[in-house]
């Protein structure tokens, strides 16, 4: 499926990755994640953020299901590191240069390591930011893991 312009849909069509787009109208008022799962008529489970965290002082990007936070331990322990907490919403959009909300693990401005909640291989799809508000991209989760060399571990915090 042919890109929409943004950085995340170009590198999937540079790269012949299979995928398809999802666009919703985006309400302001509204949470993105459920918001995006709503609109799409999905279960939460398979629509994930991206979020930033800095590990021992360095950007590490988290991947988890829209209706779990980020465990922090479980995140720096993922990437090796002792202490994690989150980034500074203006660091995480200047370094991966989208607006929260919309931050795609695909296509940010720096590569940065990254780390795929484990739930996400449960699924044979799974939604991730398209890198704007109101787009999501669903993609297969070894396609989105192998793309992004990214690590698989259970980060999301329960409960």
């Amino acid at each position: 499926m042919a890109g929409r312009g943004t950085p995340a849909t170009s590198l999937l069509v540079k790269r012949s990755i299979t995928h398809r787009l999802h666009s919703y109208e985006h309400d302001p008022r509204e949470s993105y994640g459920l918001e995006a799962a709503s609109a799409l008529g999905v279960s939460p489970d398979r629509v994930f953020k991206t979020l930033l965290a800095e590990v021992d002082g360095v950007l590490t990007v988290g991947v988890v299901p829209v209706v779990h936070q980020l465990d922090l331990k479980a995140l720096a322990a993922a990437v090796g590191g002792k202490r994690a907490k989150m980034a500074d919403v203006a660091l995480a959009e200047r370094t991966t240069g989208y607006v929260a909300g919309g931050i795609s693990p695909l296509g940010q401005r720096k590569r940065l390591a990254t780390v795929v909640d484990a739930s996400a291989l449960g699924f044979e799809t799974m939604f991730c930011s398209g890198g704007r508000r109101g787009l999501e991209i669903e993609i297969a989760p070894a396609d989105l893991v192998a793309l992004l060399s990214a690590r698989v571990a259970p980060i999301a915090a329960t409960g």
